[in-house]
């Protein structure tokens, strides 16, 4: 099973090394491993986010989103999205951006360090979104539900997210943002654009959280139509095609998760900048990251993990959650990437010890051999 799910990971692994070898000899091996690693512990919470959500795909989108996801994952987020950064902050052409990046790195390296701020800010509002409406939502089970509870009551107030979502935005803006960044002879004043950034962030999660939740339940109504043509097949001897139907729902699934990878993705692509600026060895680190990320994702599904251990999707929110504040703070002051890679590795292990825990106390309970279903727990 590790081998089947983790084979072109490996793979990959072998490539990535050698090419850095050839590329840079072996200081660009020790490069590209770190940034492996940076990528991995970055986006674990990623990775238990995006299979709550490949779990209602089927074998043929799960099988989509580890070829050619991985490709827009690559290639659009490690690789152009640097390149893009430069170009709109700089308003210079892709191609312009691209000689910078190759004949002039340290250059490079300053423009995108300009632009941190507005990417940070969009990127920190739409993870805060997501946890937001994670933490408000009412669910069964509950891992900190001294505090799960209470805000679960003030969930039910209309747009309270998004509300707190302006709140933070503004609060930042007029704080982390008032320093003016000096860009050659002109001053900016960095407030507007954090919160134009921010307010763009915002849009883009509620367009595609929109999106998501609109097929989502499509796809809910295709399955109950695809259980009653299989029922009426079976009465007139007819067959029925269901992947027609689940593909059409899937799809728009497969672009929420590659959204989703992309947030996920600036900060270890900002992180990147702190260890190299050769784009080259930045897109071979990340990438071999990005697939483990994915590989790892799709053994979550396969292999039950979120329904065993129940607190996992909780302790990646969590994650999310700070990883948003840790954004939002980086607008204006400079974090370690261990630091912000460390929280988010911490608050999933501390779910899945608690999963542990609760599975035992269940075990013992009902002897080993009753129904695991809980209504509320609480730590």
């Amino acid at each position: 099973m590790v081998l089947k799910t983790f084979g072109w990971s490996f793979a990959i692994t072998a490539l990535g090394l050698v090419a850095a070898v050839l590329y840079g000899g072996w200081e660009a091996f020790g490069i590209v491993a770190i940034l492996c690693v940076l990528e991995i512990s970055l986006s674990f919470d990623n990775a238990v986010v995006n299979a709550g959500i490949l779990k209602k795909m089927n074998a043929f989108w799960q099988k989509i989103f580890l070829t050619i996801g991985v490709l827009i994952a690559v290639f659009g987020m490690r690789l152009v999205f640097p390149v893009v950064i430069v170009a709109i902050s700089a308003k210079i052409g892709p191609i312009e951006a691209v000689d910078l990046a190759f004949n002039e790195p340290e250059r490079y390296e300053q423009l995108v360090t300009d632009a941190h701020p507005s990417i940070a800010s969009f990127g920190g509002m739409f993870l805060l979104m997501i946890f937001l409406d994670f933490i408000f939502e009412d669910r069964d089970i509950k891992w900190l539900g001294w505090i799960e509870r209470p805000l679960a009551k003030l969930g039910k107030v209309d747009m309270l997210s998004v509300c707190i979502a302006l709140i933070v935005l503004a609060i930042s803006a007029m704080t982390f943002a008032t320093q003016a960044h000096q860009h050659g002879d002109t001053h900016i004043d960095a407030s507007s654009t954090v919160l134009l950034s921010g307010v763009f962030g915002l849009i883009t999660y509620l367009i595609v959280g929109g999106l998501s939740s609109f097929f989502e339940n499509k796809l809910e109504e295709e399955e109950e139509r695809e259980h009653e043509a299989e029922e009426e097949a079976k009465r007139s001897g007819k067959k029925v095609s269901v992947v027609q139907l689940a593909g059409k729902a899937a799809f728009f699934m497969f672009l929420y998760l590659e959204v989703l990878d992309a947030s996920f993705s600036f900060d270890g692509v900002i992180g990147a900048f702190a260890i190299t600026n050769d784009i080259v060895l930045m897109a071979l680190g990340l990438g071999v990251g990005a697939m483990y990320v994915r590989s790892l994702t799709v053994y979550l599904v396969r292999q039950g993990t979120l329904d065993d251990y129940v607190y996992l999707e909780h302790g990646a929110h969590y994650a999310i959650g700070a990883l948003a504040a840790l954004l939002m703070v980086t607008i204006r002051y400079q974090i370690p990437e261990v630091v912000t890679g460390g929280i988010g590795v911490a608050l999933i292990g501390w779910s899945f010890w608690s999963s542990v825990r609760r599975n035992k106390r269940l075990a013992a309970a009902e002897g080993g051999s009753g129904d695991k279903t809980e209504v509320s727990t609480g730590v």
